[in-house]
């Protein structure tokens, strides 16, 4: 829930494709690799100018998903506010010139005034972009190849929620994964990549809708863990192999989640808010059924917090940003504030 974009400025976007080594760095996902919001990119510009802008190009729409980018290939969604109608859109890299768009009818509904009609992030591999968005009739996910060409779509139920939707896919082994946490019947669901089949499904309680998009937790020697946040279950880690649960805190969360969370000094943080301040903040020890440790709050924070914004860690900080633009800086093992 950023300001909306009807012009799209991809200075940024082409400042992580290239790494420290000059070596092309995929962004594929919501908040990059396994949604930690961390690139390689070196040269990115701590001020903007107009020179310091490759190209512009004006879009079909508005929104509030983030571009991704496949080798010379930069993807982006945007919505009409009149219509509901989503575009896709792939653009080159070099130049910022058209390859494709491809449009998708929907309907329209009920948004908070912050959000739009293309607010999902789409991912993307070396095959496929995957895009999903919502309508009151339907939560909605598809795959188009590099050429635009629509491979599989598929329905999965009806979508109820106060503001809109907003989370977005992501992608694990040969999974797509989708957070459909709402007010009406809730789930985790993984799909086949290459044929939209259903891997699994786990049902959830229901409760207030959860815009988190989930994130890819790697334990030193184990298996890959998928991470959800929300207000109805707190935070799950799920084997993405089989569909089940790993290990749950539940009831850490009172309000609705929006912010992602991220992984720090080794424990999974996320937030949650009301009307875009942050009301709490926790830190949880993840479980481990290798050692037969249980998952464990190893902080929580109440103060001074975001609420929509995503927390980012690098090198043992942890650093928040409000909706209002404070900034502050905390160790990430112990929440103490730097």
């Amino acid at each position: 829930m950023l300001a909306k974009l009807s012009t799209l400025w991809l200075a940024l976007a082409l400042a992580t494709l290239a790494g420290a080594g000059g070596e092309t760095e995929d962004w594929t996902r919501f908040r990059g690799p396994d949604g930690s919001g961390i690139s390689a990119a070196t040269a990115v510009p701590v001020r903007w100018t107009e020179q310091d802008y490759n190209w512009k190009v004006e879009l079909p729409g508005e929104g509030h998903s983030s571009p991704v980018t496949w080798r010379d290939k930069v993807f982006v969604t945007c919505g009409e506010k009149a219509t509901a109608r989503r575009t896709v859109l792939c653009l080159r890299a070099a130049d910022g010139a058209v390859a494709w768009s491809r449009h998708f009818a929907s309907t329209r509904h009920h948004l908070n005034p912050l959000n739009s009609y293309a607010s999902s992030t789409p991912a993307v591999d070396a095959q496929r972009l995957y895009v999903k968005w919502t309508s009151t009739e339907e939560v909605t996910v598809a795959a188009l190849d590099h050429a635009g060409k629509e491979v599989w779509r598929r329905a999965l139920g009806p979508f109820d929620s106060e503001h809109g939707g907003a989370n977005s896919p992501i992608l694990c082994g040969d999974l797509v994964v989708v957070a459909n946490d709402q007010r009406g019947k809730s789930s985790l669901v993984a799909l086949d990549r290459a044929t939209g089949a259903t891997r699994w499904q786990l049902a959830r309680r229901s409760a207030k809708t959860a815009y988190s998009t989930p994130i890819v937790y790697r334990p030193e020697g184990a298996p890959p863990e998928l991470v959800f946040t929300s207000m109805s279950h707190g935070v799950t880690s799920v084997d993405p192999t089989t569909g089940k649960v790993n290990w749950e805190v539940p009831d850490v969360f009172r309000l609705r989640v929006v912010a992602s969370p991220v992984v720090a000094a080794g424990l999974i943080v996320g937030t949650c808010q009301v009307g875009g301040t942050g009301r709490r903040l926790v830190a949880v020890r993840p479980g481990s059924k290798a050692r037969g440790a249980p998952p464990t709050l190893a902080y929580e924070l109440k103060k001074r917090l975001p609420g929509v914004p995503a927390p980012l860690a690098k090198d043992g900080l942890l650093f928040l940003w409000t909706v209002r633009g404070e900034v502050s800086c905390l160790r990430a093992a112990t929440g103490e504030p730097v």
